[in-house]
């Protein structure tokens, strides 16, 4: 694995220090610079060529939302948001999620060894990941997600859309969902993402979504043009039938680390709506892959990471798999559930 080269940017000395002797820790972590800010980040970002940025939301002058969509919109890399807004599930950390950084973390209250160790290791896993990380989620241009719109009724041919997400594909679930059409296939969505930041990302897939937003309650019915959002760390959900489907809520502990669970989601389907089911896997980890596994089983379509170490994304059914490119996973999945 080559190095991840890390530029940090902090208008704070005291937290670009805390933040690069954190990751320096890990041998295969290479700090290249620190910068006080956007104007001399976009020095460094030009002359050091860093893989990774972790970004200060709040900072004078431009700040870090401001240049985050910059660097988006101009020269695209790995971004790691810290701000002490990611704590509090505040609208400016869901925003950096939508505009494309890999995670939100809060900025440490403390530099105590036990808080700095506490600290290190996941972020130092998301750092050493990013860039194989990104150019998945990122292959293939597309155009900027916006709220889906068209004169011309969606001629739904029954099938359930199933989506696994995490933080940090954000950006990715809002450019799927936000090509569904108001009318289009139901979808049921589990993210992996710190509670705090639910009800952030509801309100932000409201404003920005077509179809009907609404969080994931017993006995709801799916229809089509409802997008219905499970929130972190209550209960599993699941599908209790299909057509005519209802969502359950099942209080039973973590599966595979997490509460709800993609895998088990995506199983449950597999045995209700077998045929009928298009799955989409965009959260990287082992959540996920025993239900896309059964999802292809049951002869049902998921799109998923590739699970090769290519850093890709393909779609199978049964046993037949093929590469698909990040930026074609919404046409696809729309060609799949239109008749």
């Amino acid at each position: 694995m080559a190095k991840a080269r890390v530029l940090v940017v902090d208008d704070s000395l005291t937290m670009r220090a805390l933040v690069a002797g954190m990751l320096e820790k890990d041998k295969n972590i290479e700090i290249v610079g620190l910068a006080d800010g956007a104007a001399e980040a976009r020095q460094m970002v030009r002359d050091l060529k860093p893989t990774v940025m972790t970004l200060d939301v709040e900072m004078p002058g431009m700040s870090g939302i401001e240049y985050l969509a910059e660097i988006m919109e101009t020269a695209p890399m790995p971004v790691i948001m810290f701000s002490t807004l990611t704590a509090k599930g505040a609208d400016s950390s869901i925003e950096a999620l939508r505009l494309g950084a890999l995670d939100c973390y809060p900025k440490p209250t403390r530099a105590t060894p036990d808080e700095v160790q506490k600290a290190i290791g996941q972020l130092a896993k998301t750092v050493k990941e990013a860039p194989a990380r990104f150019r998945a989620l990122n292959d293939g241009a597309r155009k900027p997600s916006a709220k889906a719109a068209t004169d011309a009724p969606f001629n739904w041919n029954g099938k359930l859309l199933a989506v696994g997400a995490d933080v940090g594909s954000t950006k990715p679930l809002f450019d799927l969902l936000g090509d569904i059409p108001k009318d289009g296939p139901p979808a049921l969505v589990v993210q992996h993402m710190r509670d705090e930041l639910a009800d952030g990302m509801i309100a932000k897939l409201s404003a920005a979504l077509g179809p009907r937003v609404v969080e994931a309650s017993d006995g709801l019915k799916l229809e089509h043009g409802m997008i219905v959002v499970a929130r972190p760390g209550t209960h599993h959900v699941y599908v209790d039938r299909w057509p005519d489907g209802v969502v359950r809520m099942l209080d039973k502990p973590p599966f595979a680390g997490h509460r709800p669970s993609i895998s088990l989601m995506m199983a449950t389907i597999a045995k209700t709506a077998a045929e009928q089911t298009v799955a989409v896997l965009l959260a990287e980890g082992e959540d996920g892959v025993a239900g896309v596994q059964a999802i292809r089983a049951a002869r049902g379509y998921a799109i998923a990471p590739a699970g090769d170490g290519s850093g890709g994304l393909e779609i199978g059914r049964g046993m037949a798999v093929q590469p698909i490119k990040a930026g074609a996973i919404s046409e696809t999945v729309l060609g799949l559930c239109r008749g």
